[in-house]
């Protein structure tokens, strides 16, 4: 008898975020996930150049980004927040910390967490000519960022906690992305339903306190829940 052998994908990777739906869950313009995802062109008198991207998609992914990349626009955009800096000059920070930590993933790796903020942050403060408290205010933002990432053992991205309001650094994690549950659509916290579901039935009319009754949960998390799919779209 002939053994068939399988071989376990890793739904981390996949394609499964087109850019509108990776805007809309992160609160990134979907034109900026798109510079950074498929590169810039520009015209020079020589003729048209691009941009390489700054994060590798999936290979014959139609552009759809995987969770992996997820995460890593999740960094980035700690870094445009506080200061809107040209994407090359963006790339020439990672290529710094890519000559450093070889990956190809390279805001994702567990190092990055680790040694590789600060590395990252000191060539991006050059850079832009960041005071000191300018770097370490970096810091802290991609460490607050950071904090919102859930890892394996093997220090790869695993759950991640989006922002579902104003990006205020201390918002609470009622809403998770997991690649394993519900599709990798957002989902709340400990229950495995996918908030665009609840914020369905808001839409419809149910009020916070019946949901809440419904599902055994608080309202302050089912609201987190609606804010994630009812919050505006990205400017």
């Amino acid at each position: 008898m002939k053994t068939i052998a399988y071989h376990k994908i890793d739904k981390r990777e996949l394609p499964t975020y087109p850019i509108s739906e990776a805007a809309h869950y992160l609160r990134i313009p979907a034109s900026t996930i798109r510079w950074w995802v498929t590169g810039v062109s520009y015209h020079l008198d020589t003729g048209p150049k691009k941009h390489k991207p700054i994060i590798d998609l999936p290979e014959d992914g139609n552009n759809v980004l995987s969770f992996i990349n997820l995460t890593e626009l999740h960094i980035l955009d700690a870094i445009r927040r506080k200061h809107r800096i040209p994407l090359p000059k963006v790339r020439r920070a990672l290529d710094y910390l890519t000559d450093h930590y070889p990956s190809k993933h390279p805001l994702a790796e567990e190092d990055f967490a680790t040694d590789g903020i600060n590395l990252f942050a000191e060539k991006y403060g050059l850079l832009v000519n960041l005071s000191a408290e300018g770097q370490l205010a970096i810091r802290e933002l991609l460490e607050a960022h950071l904090k919102r990432i859930e890892r394996d053992q093997a220090g790869i991205p695993v759950r991640l906690y989006p922002y579902v309001r104003k990006k205020e650094l201390q918002e609470p994690r009622a809403v998770v992305i997991d690649p394993y549950v519900s599709f990798g659509r957002p989902s709340l916290v400990g229950t495995g339903i996918a908030t665009a579901v609840i914020a369905e039935r808001f839409r419809a009319g149910e009020s916070l306190e019946g949901l809440a009754e419904d599902y055994g949960r608080s309202q302050d998390e089912i609201e987190e829940a609606i804010r994630c799919e009812l919050y505006p779209e990205a400017a």
